[in-house]
């Protein structure tokens, strides 16, 4: 029995008693196959078993974007592979990715990835290497996929698990933890011959004239510029400004609506970050948690002057006594065992944080990931710890499948 003021809610319920989550599967596979195809709401709420204007709600609540968006995704991911990957012309690429007029198309496809098709084709066949880990999210927020990168599964699990298979030589990490010799990722970059590199300087000055040797080079402040600063370096490098700008442009927004939905749930309770290392904590401060929690992020509230990174004793983080608390563990033994002791300690057991269950265990990747990409995905995993729920529409929506190879 439906009450009163629900009369308006049941208008957009499922016409059938099959559950809308399911059909609303088969209608996304559905576009998957058929994205070529001229494709309405009508049509495509009418395949879900529900009215179209629930169509449109539940598909944005369940995916994160409205149908449209990801109709567009599709198509223009699409057209991303035939302009790399064949010689068609722009008129029949359209027709193929469902756009009767080329020129529509055109316009579409500029305002989405910020290049025109053409220049896309030209620099999509453009064979961009790096010799710098950090690099990489900057490189994909810019839509290129690297030929070469440093990755590896247990230090850059991340851009491993998702892009190992695309980015086709695996550069080695030379980081000072991995005490590995810079000398071989230059060798296989002689073989590889690529159009350009791009690094940081914290590559020596004799690598760095190594590395020019082999194509022109772009070497970033690794240190002395922000993310948005690097990302725009880069982007003048590879004569890719205007994908540069959108990426910005798309992250501001996304930050502007994260605030607001963390802020509601969140209030003016003081949020910290903790790391645990061999038999220490420490009140934790990077640039990238710098930028997302606090800052021009999410602004929350903390103690800005109680001095960071150095050792902090649960005494002294007690007295502090913060609402949250995200603890970051360090993967080796000892800080593990530490941290498993430290939660049967009655003083850590005391922290308002720990009896309102406002611990959050948060990992190195992606908080120690400050480029473009390392920022935007420490923003989605922020937006679910705070309010539960994140749309994540970072991986398909906005890197898709583009990659200069």
């Amino acid at each position: 029995m439906l009450l009163e003021n629900d009369s308006q809610t049941s208008a957009h319920l499922p016409v059938t008693g099959r559950s809308p989550k399911t059909d609303l599967a088969k209608v996304k596979v559905y576009m998957d196959e058929h994205y070529d195809e001229p494709l309405s709401i009508a049509d495509l709420a009418h395949k879900a078993n529900i009215s179209a204007k629930y169509f449109v709600d539940l598909f944005k609540k369940t995916y994160g974007q409205s149908a449209m968006e990801y109709l567009t995704d599709l198509r223009i991911n699409r057209a991303k592979r035939y302009l790399k990957e064949t010689g068609y012309k722009l008129r029949e690429i359209a027709l193929r990715v469902g756009y009767s007029d080329e020129y529509y198309f055109s316009r579409k496809f500029k305002k989405e990835v910020g290049v025109s098709p053409s220049d896309y084709a030209k620099n999509a066949r453009k064979r961009i290497a790096t010799c710098s880990s950090s690099i990489i999210g900057q490189l994909l927020a810019l839509n290129v996929m690297p030929v070469a990168a440093p990755i590896d599964p247990k230090w850059t699990a991340y851009y491993y698990n998702a892009h190992r298979t695309e980015i086709q030589s695996h550069l080695r990490l030379t980081d000072p933890y991995t005490s590995l010799r810079f000398e071989a990722n230059v060798e296989r970059l002689v073989h590889i011959r690529p159009d350009a590199i791009v690094g940081t300087d914290q590559i020596g000055e004799q690598d760095q004239a190594k590395l020019a040797e082999i194509a022109p080079c772009c070497f970033v402040p690794k240190y002395h510029l922000d993310w948005r600063a690097q990302l725009r370096m880069i982007a003048a490098f590879l004569e890719r400004e205007e994908q540069a700008e959108q990426w910005i442009s798309v992250y501001n927004q996304r930050v502007e609506k994260a605030r607001n939905s963390v802020q509601q749930k969140v209030g003016r309770e003081k949020v910290i970050v903790v790391r645990v290392y061999g038999h220490h904590l420490y009140l934790y401060r990077n640039p990238g948690i710098e930028e997302v929690l606090y800052n021009n992020g999410l602004q929350l509230e903390t103690y800005p002057d109680v001095q960071t990174n150095t050792p902090l004793t649960l005494e002294q983080l007690a007295a502090l006594n913060p609402d949250r608390i995200l603890v970051m563990v360090c993967p080796e033994a000892a800080s593990r065992a530490y941290w498993l002791s430290l939660q049967h300690s009655p003083v850590w057991r005391q922290l308002k944080a720990v009896r309102q269950y406002q611990i959050h265990l948060i990992t190195g990747d992606p908080w120690f990931d400050y480029s473009a990409v390392g920022v935007m995905r420490m923003l989605d995993e922020a937006l679910l710890i705070f309010t539960g729920y994140c749309p994540n529409v970072y991986l398909d929506n906005v890197h898709g499948d583009s990659r200069a190879t």
